[in-house]
């Protein structure tokens, strides 16, 4: 058997091959000590790629000519990997990959034979680490868009910002990365999360540290792409990287481990000058006994099927598919944890080491699941969460941090003061009442019954206390009411809030549960005695009366010589066909057509009919009950709702003068100011957000009319303290409400649906010549070709009449020459 692995690496692999090299030499002299009885041994030959891909690929062509190996054990980086994975493909030879491959289920010779850093569990445990520490905006800094674009959809999730992400190669030069690292570090966001090789990772470190990034202010959350050579890396690296936390896979400890660990120490301490092995030489001592026992399974079956006649070459091919074969069966637990090549690699980790950097090695400051959390200690990821979160983290320059544990549970053990607006407007939206009897405030309306059914959802026992906010006389300072939150007076808030990007600032706010926007509400319009003309355009009118009397005329040409209802004097015919041809308008005409051709038209003319009366009823229903709101153009009175930030936010967005303002407050305000009108001391039109109008329609729905606006608002949302572990969970209840369909019947409830609310344009659109040309351009069509057939008859029957008289003429004179007496007694008689 052949085995390939470099003895030397590059900068920040100075280590690695040594230590690798050792554990391999470990693994095939103990194994064999312990299994004497075998009658395998593998031979190992060594090459060293000096961290090139290129030299990787020439020392493997090497080993499959002269040694002739059947298994190499090889590939540092990534691209090694892809070489050998196509080289081992085509020398059917397996090979024992050190490093991932994205394409390694494409090659089945390829087997990678080390866990990966499950970048899924890692990157969500970065995430809620991110959230528990309230980060808002962090810079992530990778190899590859791949990782990076999971990375950062894993961020938005938890509502945190990629401010900056910085793809890095690993052929940058110093001054590249210096420059890159200079403009980072103008920027605010001072949180940088690394997921690179360890040789990028080790001249970034390096040069970020120089340029004063590593200083107190600055977090760095390095992966495990890194971490898992931490102790493999030069000192000046680790001297950079003080204060840095890292995640990693996690290696279970086993007494075989421990005495492994102490052989290893006694043999190579001196050679590799290591203090601790890492798990990437762990897992490759458990590859290379996973290998000896295939190696002595596949000799037994050789034994069993000898093929003499088979040459060597087959024979040797034959030999390495069985090992391969082998290889993917065998399963055992080692130094590493469980051995299992499953699609030809290991299983990933499913629970992360989570480690502060912090002297010359690192401290543990706990583990991560996705199932657990966070947690202290690895014996408590099954059992309760008193061991929930992390020790405390060491930062860069003495900068501590303890992680928030039990922030839910310390939220549930008091009464939250939740701060309301005493609301005595829209009852439908939103409306506080006092019980007396139970001196307390009672809420109700949409928002309260939003809020109950989100805090149900979380199954926490928390109690709340409901504090109306007191405002001059009856009107509600929404923005003083959010600065009671941010200064602490208020645990929370809730109400007709709407989301604004000021207010954010100040505090965090949960999912908008309602509509997005504002809309302008009106009386319905008052129809005239010309109105049933508006449907259809004055062209359009014109040529739909001459197709009509088009008709008439067409279908008289027609009938009139073989049908009696069509004939008589000239006002009986006239009568008749007008008659006929308005009458198909209702399609009431009685008079029985003769002629197909006749038939044909009249068909294709009541399709046209059908298609304008269908068009004009719809059109003339709208007119009905939409009113035509044009009030930029008109100057009415515009009113809105008093204390609220539409007067300055969105009104004057739309061009209005403070003259043409008028504050209301309640819904009986609005419909009274709607139905006396501007003229009358009123206004004609309300411009407000939509839960206040569908609030208003449902109180009064009928007489009048909402059109929708611009999107201009981001809703009402439920506001909490700056990080408040609440408001995540809450947006989650308020995604699931949406989904299953109840907060669809929360809004059905307080806001029935209205059909005189019309999500739709002011400006109606009528029927046109131009919309219709092609109903008419058919219709046309149709009495032109009827006319066509019906002329070419015609004429053929008086040609042919014609044809027979003078043809009847020429045969009497004949009969006069050859017997003029008969002829001349018959005259006389």
């Amino acid at each position: 058997m052949g085995s390939s692995y470099p003895y030397s690496y590059s900068y920040s692999y100075s280590g690695v091959g040594k230590a690798v090299h050792s554990c391999i030499t470990m693994a095939v002299s103990e194994f064999y000590m312990v299994n004497p009885h075998f009658q395998t041994r593998i031979i190992l030959h060594h090459r060293d790629t000096h961290g090139d891909p290129l030299h990787a690929l020439s020392a493997a062509l090497d080993l499959l000519e002269k040694p002739k190996v059947q298994a190499i054990i090889g590939s540092e980086s990534t691209a090694e990997a892809k070489f050998l994975a196509v080289l081992g493909d085509k020398a059917r030879v397996p090979i024992l990959s050190l490093s991932p491959c994205l394409s390694c289920n494409k090659h089945p010779y390829f087997l990678q034979v080390t866990q990966d850093e499950n970048e899924t569990t890692q990157f969500k445990g970065i995430a809620a680490m991110a959230e528990s520490f309230r980060w808002k905006e962090v810079i992530l800094i990778c190899e590859d868009s791949d990782s990076g674009r999971d990375m950062t959809n894993t961020l938005q999730t938890k509502s945190i910002l990629v401010t900056h992400r910085s793809l890095i190669s690993t052929s940058w030069s110093n001054e590249l990365l210096q420059e890159e690292l200079h403009r980072l570090s103008t920027v605010q966001t001072k949180i940088f999360i690394m997921h690179a090789s360890p040789s990028v990772a080790s001249h970034l470190l390096v040069n970020a540290k120089h340029l004063g990034m590593m200083d107190e202010g600055y977090k760095w959350i390095i992966t495990g792409k890194t971490m898992k050579f931490l102790n493999l890396l030069d000192d000046e690296v680790i001297e950079s990287m003080q204060g840095a936390v890292g995640f990693k896979s996690y290696v279970p400890r086993s007494r075989d481990l421990h005495n492994f660990t102490s052989r290893w120490r006694r043999k190579y301490h001196v050679m590799v000058k290591l203090q601790e092995i890492n798990s990437y030489a762990l897992w490759v001592y458990d590859a290379v006994s996973a290998l000896a026992m295939a190696v002595e399974q596949v000799e037994q079956l050789k034994r069993k099927d000898v093929d003499t006649t088979a040459s060597e070459l087959t024979q040797s091919q034959r030999g390495t598919t069985l090992l391969l074969n082998e290889m993917l069966s065998i399963s055992f637990h080692g130094l590493g944890g469980a051995f299992q090549l499953r699609n030809g690699k290991i299983n990933a980790a499913q629970v992360m080491e989570i480690v502060n950097v912090i002297d010359k090695g690192e401290k543990r400051v706990g583990f991560w699941t996705l199932d657990a959390g966070f947690t202290k200690n690895i014996g408590s990821l099954n059992n309760s969460v008193s061991d929930e979160g992390l020790e405390a983290i060491i930062w860069p320059k003495g900068g501590i941090t303890t992680y928030p544990t039990h922030r839910m549970l310390q939220v549930s053990s008091k009464i939250l003061r939740i701060a309301i607006p005493p609301k005595f407007g829209v009852g439908r939206v939103f409306q506080v009442k006092y019980d007396a009897e139970t001196n307390s405030t009672v809420i109700s309306g949409f928002c309260a019954d939003v809020f109950r059914a989100a805090f149900k959802g979380l199954g926490r026992d928390i109690s709340f206390q409901f504090i109306p906010f007191t405002g001059e006389d009856r009107i509600v300072n929404y923005n003083e009411l959010i600065y009671g939150v941010y200064t602490g007076e208020f645990d929370a808030a809730v109400g007709d809030i709407t989301i604004t990007a000021n207010r954010t600032l100040y505090v965090d706010f949960t999912l908008p549960y309602t509509d997005l926007g504002v809309g302008t509400l009106s009386r319905n319009a008052h129809a005239g005695i010309w109105i049933f003309m508006e449907p259809l355009s004055s062209d359009l009118w014109l040529v739909s009366a001459s197709f009509f009397i088009l008709l008439g005329f067409v279908i008289w040409i027609l009938e009139h010589q073989t049908n009696k209802e069509f004939q008589g004097s000239s006002s009986q015919q006239i009568g008749t066909t007008l008659w006929f041809a308005f009458s198909t308008l209702v399609f009431a005409h009685r008079q029985k057509l003769q002629s197909n051709l006749s038939r044909f038209v009249v068909s294709v003319w009541l399709f046209v009919v059908l298609v304008l009366a269908s068009s004009y009823t719809a059109t003339l229903s709208s007119l009905f009950t939409i009113e035509q709101i044009r009030l930029a153009s008109k100057g009415d009175l515009i009113g809105y709702r008093d204390g609220s930030f539409v007067q300055g936010d969105i009104v004057r967005n739309l061009n209005f003068k403070d003259t043409r303002l008028k504050p209301y407050y309640t819904s009986e305000e609005y419909a009274d100011a709607l139905s006396r009108g501007s003229k009358n001391g009123g206004v004609d039109a309300i411009i407000d957000e939509i839960p206040y109008l569908k609030g208003f329609l449902a109180q009064y729905p009928s007489g009048y009319s909402m059109v929708v606006s611009e999107v201009t608002t981001s809703g009402f949302g439920f506001a909490f303290p700056l990080g408040s572990p609440l408001v995540p969970e809450l947006s989650r209840q308020i995604s699931r409400l949406r989904e299953n369909g109840s907060l669809a019947k929360l809004e059905k409830k307080w806001f029935k649906s209205d059909p005189h609310s019309k999500d739709s344009e002011p400006a109606l659109k009528i029927l046109n010549l131009k919309t219709c040309r092609g109903l008419f351009l058919i219709s046309g069509v149709s009495m032109a070709v009827a006319l066509s057939i019906f002329l070419f008859y015609f004429i053929h029957e008086k040609l042919h009449f014609t044809y027979t008289m003078l043809a009847g003429g020429k045969l009497a004179f004949i009969m006069r020459i050859l017997n003029p007496k008969p002829v001349v007694e018959l005259e006389r008689r």
